[in-house]
């Protein structure tokens, strides 16, 4: 048998940081392709030292070898390089909150004994109030009756429910790891003058909602999450160094924040949870007597955005805001438009307040992975359309809920809106002038006034659907593109190119990359790899 010749890897990777060496080009062109691409060669300095093409690191003061992190000058940006915020790094600790090291095994879960059907008496009692309620249906009357007939047919024993009132009961004590529902009454606080029968003004508005504390703590827990979120707020680099954003915790305004809440030296080490709120007045019907519903909702800024936007439960409903109504005769006066806004700020303000004190003081919680880490909250973006920004903000409708320029002059002098600046004007400037001159309402106070590292105009955030692809491309740019025609064309020629755009955007396949092609030939066979073959099975005016 011929003995194998025994090549030497003699090629050194040029990829910085790698100590790879291969045998030939071949291997060395296969190699960098799994590193995707070389950043460019940092500029070297006079003070840096010499490049160093060995195979082994360079060596230290002090003797021995170094990995790069253990180099005295910075090393260029790899592909893919991501930072850690070093205080608010999520550091693993025990359920008491105490430290652990690095690679720690989380403690086992907590699980049910499977003969546990609390608070069913057995598993017979769980399946037959699934099949009553849930597959059947059934009544309150026919349950209450076949109740009954299980009494006389067993009189030894009782039923398995006393009547249809027990059954409900039972089941509303499932625990279904779900936090429930609470709700407040709100109403009109002020003195009211003898003879005033303002209808609104004596009613009481209904708030239902649930725990954010607790159901930001169920998001954390939820094992489904494990890998789709981000421990710390981290910067992403691209191979040439460059910044890359992509899910929120990339992003510098989650860095800011990590780091004037880590002025503080007992947070360090918790995780930050930004809690990310939305809500949207909606609508449901009108024919039958205009069902409005007001849902708030909440994720944490920790999920990765694709699952955020893959509908698995990382938004939440946590409550269904108040929706003050009033006689017309009422509706357009300050003083109700004044408590409305009372009542939707009051309202938020006091569903949020569980989260106050986790604000300034980690506390402990479970994360999917099963370990405990401490986590500091606060209040994240609010997405809102520009009607309910103005209303979060307590700005005059047509005014710019983010900055100060003159709703008569966007592009006129004004600068960025802050509370400390707000505040300032008030003890400037009248109701009057703050109304006309700066478009805010003065008598009443957004709810993030009294949490910590909270502005409310720096929460808010652009509203894609309406301020982006309805109002920046449809209401703007497609109207001004009309217009533009009918000026260079007749009216008639430009309903007619109108039309035609709207022909070829119509036609443009969802996804494209999805094309059929002939029976039992793909891409390569039909083009011939070739793509003047392709334009010509698929040219341009066909779309």
């Amino acid at each position: 048998m011929p003995r194998k010749v025994f090549k030497p890897k003699n090629i050194p990777c040029p990829h910085p940081g790698c100590t790879k060496f291969v045998s030939n080009s071949s291997g060395l062109t296969q190699h960098l392709r799994i590193h995707q691409t070389i950043p460019k060669r940092r500029t070297q300095l006079p003070h840096d030292p010499p490049p160093f093409r060995g195979r082994r690191s360079p060596p230290v003061a002090g003797g021995g070898d170094a990995g790069l992190e253990d180099l005295a000058w910075d090393p260029p940006v790899l592909p893919g390089r991501i930072k850690r915020h070093p205080d608010l790094n999520g550091r693993i600790c025990d359920r008491n909150g105490n430290f652990l090291p690095e690679g720690s095994l989380p403690p086992p879960r907590a699980t049910r004994a499977p003969d546990d059907y609390a608070p069913y008496n057995n598993d017979l009692d769980f399946h037959l109030a699934d099949l009553l309620y849930r597959k059947v249906q059934m009544s309150a009357g026919d349950i209450d009756a076949l109740m009954q007939i299980w009494a006389a047919k067993h009189p030894e024993t009782d039923p398995p429910f006393a009547d249809h009132a027990d059954l409900y009961n039972t089941i509303d004590a499932t625990d279904l790891d779900h936090v429930p529902w609470q709700s407040f009454e709100v109403c009109y606080n002020l003195p009211i003058p003898l003879g005033d029968t303002t209808p609104w003004k004596t009613q009481k508005y209904t708030v239902y909602f649930r725990d954010p504390r607790l159901i930001l703590r169920s998001q954390l827990a939820n094992p489904d999450f494990k890998d789709e979120m981000d421990y710390a707020p981290k910067q992403v680099f691209a191979a040439d160094g460059s910044r890359e954003y992509e899910d929120f915790m990339s992003g510098n305004w989650a860095w800011k924040q990590a780091t004037e809440i880590a002025r503080d030296p007992k947070t360090h080490g918790a995780v930050y949870i930004p809690a990310i709120l939305g809500s949207d007045k909606t609508t449901v019907s009108v024919a039958t007597g205009q069902n409005d519903y007001y849902p708030l909702y909440l994720s944490n800024g920790l999920i990765h955005n694709n699952v955020r936007r893959a509908h698995r439960n990382a938004v939440t409903l946590i409550g269904f805001l108040a929706i003050p109504k009033t006689d017309r005769e009422y509706e357009g006066t300050t003083e109700f438009r004044t408590f409305r806004r009372n009542l939707f700020h009051g309202s938020l303000a006091y569903i949020l307040e569980s989260l106050r004190d986790g604000m300034t003081t980690p506390e402990v919680a479970l994360f999917g992975d099963g370990h405990y880490r401490r986590v500091i909250y606060g209040l994240g973006p609010y997405i809102a359309d520009y009607p309910e920004q103005v209303l979060l903000t307590c700005v005059v409708q047509g005014w710019c809920p983010r900055c100060t320029a003159s709703n008569k002059n966007l592009d006129g002098e004004g600068g960025r809106r802050t509370q400390e600046h707000t505040e300032a004007l008030f003890d400037a400037f009248d109701h009057k002038r703050l109304w006309d001159d700066y478009g805010i309402i003065s008598d009443v106070l957004p709810f993030t006034w009294t949490f910590p590292q909270a502005d409310i105009y720096e929460l808010i955030s652009p509203d894609l659907l309406h301020q982006v692809i309805k109002g920046t491309f449809k209401d703007h740019l497609v109207t001004w593109v009309g217009q533009y025609l009918e000026a260079i064309h007749t009216k008639k020629k430009a309903a007619q190119i109108m039309a035609d755009i709207d022909r070829r955007i119509a036609a443009v396949p969802a996804f494209p990359g999805l094309r059929r092609f002939p029976e039992g030939r793909n891409f390569k066979q039909w083009t011939g790899d070739d793509s003047k073959a392709l334009m010509k099975a698929c040219p341009l005016s066909h779309l």
